[in-house]
């Protein structure tokens, strides 16, 4: 899949993407995992495999599109910061894990790979805030009964890094392969997980003062039988 990203000094990088990777139980505080775990046991969800775990979704799900379309109405998006390996260097945007909350039930694997993945348009070399990663700040909204309402936020240091993760999924490499993109987990929703057409997400850089935000729409489908 194609991307194009802009970066802060006004060029753009692009990225074929051929490798997706969603990077689940991502993060640091293992008590809170397990919690997490057990509360999603109790739904009839399966304890996953490992901690962390990597996900496979098909590389075409990926969309930087502003709409877009999902199948019912029990679908969410999460945001996660999304890095990827183009031309060698590494670099960090931003994507909707937007998941089927009802097939989660059935199968997180088959959740995932059930709804497109919206990535944003913009990108930042990893290496310009890698030093303070911790520092950085994702956060979504949603649009809910007629108002803009806070969804997600919280810090990165909640979440392991890029380069743990990296080197977890390759067996010790500190570099993604070329064409390979890898969100890195996500924060809690305020107020619980639940559906909304219109989802808006951002990482802010509180150090030099600027985010990368992207915003879309879900049309949900009918579930016909």
């Amino acid at each position: 899949m194609k991307l194009s990203f802009s970066l802060p000094d006004n060029s753009a990088v692009s990225a074929d993407i051929h490798t997706l990777v969603i990077a689940g139980w991502a993060g640091r505080d293992m008590a809170a995992i397990e919690h997490h775990i057990e509360e999603l046991e109790a739904l009839g969800i399966s304890r996953p495999s490992a901690v962390p775990l990597f996900y496979r979704v098909s590389a075409n799900q990926l969309t930087q599109a502003k709409d877009v379309q999902v199948l019912g109405a029990e679908s969410s998006g999460e945001i996660e910061t999304f890095v990827f390996n183009a031309g060698g260097e590494l670099y960090v945007s931003i994507a909707s894990d937007h998941t089927d909350r009802k097939l989660e039930a059935h199968s997180v694997a088959f959740s995932k790979q059930a709804c497109v993945k919206p990535v944003g348009t913009g990108a930042w070399k990893l290496a310009d805030v890698a030093e303070y990663w911790d520092e950085l700040v994702i956060r979504s909204w949603i649009e809910e009964n007629g108002s803009t309402v806070l969804y997600q936020e919280g810090p990165l240091s909640s979440l392991r890094t890029p380069a743990d993760l990296i080197a977890r999924f390759t067996d010790g490499s500190a570099v993604l392969p070329e064409g390979c993109g890898m969100t890195c987990g996500t924060v809690g929703a305020i107020g619980g997980i639940r559906p909304a057409a219109s989802f808006t997400m951002e990482l802010f850089d509180p150090r030099r003062g600027r985010s990368l935000r992207h915003s879309y729409v879900a049309e949900s489908l009918a579930e016909v039988a």
